[in-house]
């Protein structure tokens, strides 16, 4: 197996969530790393002489229709041009409503809601194209600071004052991914580019837990008892008569009732050696929060409030 074990990666998006942790892996690899400024520099002068392009650009949910087809064109060409791989963090928006439970590789990208439909036709660009590309697709992510995802601005924002908001079913599996991790399979796979497929569709599995996991795990880490309040999904769907936002919140609900997870068999098999993080030391470290892994902790009987 060839191995590269080092070279010039560009991050755009270097900001971001996945972008900030890519760069931070890439150069832990001794990787020449570049960041890219949107308001100042030129995608294609930046992208020549690299060997990596990490696309981390994500606009919010307002902009997708709009903004994505624009961006994956301007990379898809500077890719073309400086001859480098794309390696683009994906999601499970592109399986649909109707998605079986377990997703890989060969699960059709069926979603037909509008958000699903644009993650659809970029990916769909992307392997049309001829780049050497990297789908590496992963669940919602948890953070090792506060960045606006699900995660910390909601599920566990008020974790600190003994409260647990769930946005969805208590049981059903649902998928995450750690940012760190996420970012290192990225890395290791760049390692690995000229053994790859020119056009690679990875599912990172990442963990999969419920939202009655993740409250366990929540509350081990807080060593408190945590209560369960329903996310108000009716205020929102209001909020979006007028708040283009809450629109694209609710047109997304579904996940969270869906049970999902993602078939991590082919990652595993081209990257033997990844090795992950625990789901209570991950959450302990987002929560920034001290932990003591074989304290017992007591727990109520968790209240869920009325949505």
């Amino acid at each position: 197996m060839e191995i590269v074990v080092s070279g010039t990666v560009l991050i755009l998006g270097a900001s971001g969530r996945f972008g900030r942790h890519a760069a931070e892996a890439f150069w832990n690899r001794s990787w020449q790393v570049k960041t890219f400024d949107r308001e100042t520099e030129d995608l294609g002068t930046a992208a020549a002489g690299v060997d990596v392009i990490v696309n981390a650009w994500n606009p919010p949910y307002t902009a997708w229709e709009c903004e994505v087809p624009r961006l994956t064109e301007r990379v898809i060409a500077a890719a073309k041009s400086s001859g480098a791989a794309v390696i683009l963090p994906g999601n499970v928006y592109v399986f649909g409503h109707d998605a079986p439970p377990l997703l890989s590789e060969t699960t059709p990208h069926a979603a037909s809601n509008s958000l699903g439909r644009v993650r659809i036709e970029m990916e769909a660009a992307y392997r049309a194209s001829g780049v050497r590309t990297i789908v590496l697709r992963a669940g919602d992510y948890i953070d090792t600071e506060a960045s606006g995802n699900w995660f910390d601005a909601v599920i566990a924002a008020k974790c600190s004052r003994g409260t647990f908001v769930a946005p969805g079913d208590m049981d059903a599996d649902h998928a995450w991914a750690w940012l760190p991790d996420l970012a290192h399979a990225a890395v290791l796979l760049a390692e690995r580019l000229r053994t790859l497929d020119t056009f690679e569709d990875l599912s990172f599995p990442g963990f999969n837990l419920s939202m009655s996991a993740l409250h366990r795990i929540c509350e081990q880490a807080t060593g408190r008892d945590l209560e369960v309040r329903r996310f108000p999904w009716f205020a929102i769907r209001v909020a979006g008569l007028f708040w283009p936002m809450g629109r694209s919140l609710v047109e997304m609900r579904y996940l969270w009732s869906k049970p999902h997870r993602l078939d991590g068999t082919r990652l595993q098999t081209l990257l033997p050696e990844l090795r992950t993080t625990d789901p209570l030391t991950a959450i302990t470290a987002a929560l920034n929060t001290p932990v003591e892994p074989d304290k017992s902790v007591a727990r109520a009987e968790a209240h869920i409030a009325a949505e």
